[in-house]
């Protein structure tokens, strides 16, 4: 992983009163030691926030508190701490509020091994214990998996993605969710699914 794109962003946030966390598979793959090609990082700034001092950046779904910057031409996510409430197309959350503590992120989040953060001096943060998910190559749902996967049944492929990416187990409740909810997958737009399956076929 460029590291510098992190210290760089970090740094500009910093600046203007506001913190940056790595998080997601950038996180997960940085402390696994692989090569990071997406780069997604949470803040406490909201996209107003980041108007101000990153005017440039592409606000197109602000809305939902998503950020795209460019980082010495690097592509970076940038999205705001939030909860997400009512998923009511089985897909997107019908109500969103931006937070300002991790406590309250990452209980949206979808494994354990997703919701590792790392600050501006490299702490890990790990609400979900993902560490030990990450060490002992599983992956499991946060909280109730069924849960989880009304949500989002998309992450019934994300695991399984995951899973085969990494070459770890897939955690039995979670198993067990996944194939008493996999009909949950019919409900979902055609094109959500090929592209899931061809981000599995670029693993």
């Amino acid at each position: 992983m460029n590291i510098d794109v992190f210290i760089k962003l970090v740094k500009t946030f910093k600046e203007n009163g506001f913190r940056l966390y790595m998080i997601g598979g950038t996180t997960r793959d940085y402390l696994l030691g692989l090569d990071v090609f997406d780069f997604d990082f949470v803040t406490d700034a909201t996209p107003d926030d980041i108007r101000n001092f990153i005017p440039d950046a592409d606000f197109t779904f602000a809305k939902y508190g998503a950020v795209k910057v460019k980082v010495d031409g690097v592509k970076v996510d940038v999205t705001t701490l939030r909860v997400e409430e009512n998923y009511e197309d089985f897909r997107h959350p019908g109500a969103i509020k931006f937070v300002k503590t991790i406590e309250e992120d990452y209980v949206r989040r979808d494994f354990t091994v997703n919701a590792i953060y790392i600050d501006e001096d490299f702490n890990i943060i790990d609400p979900s214990n993902g560490l030990e998910d990450l060490k002992n190559k599983v992956i499991r749902f946060i909280g109730d998996p069924e849960k989880r996967i009304k949500e989002d049944p998309l992450r019934i492929l994300r695991a399984k993605r995951f899973s085969n990416k990494l070459g770890f187990e897939i955690e039995e409740n979670s198993k067990k969710a996944m194939e008493n909810l996999g009909y949950l997958l019919d409900k979902l737009n055609p094109d959500k699914i090929k592209e899931e399956e061809r981000k599995s076929k670029l693993n």
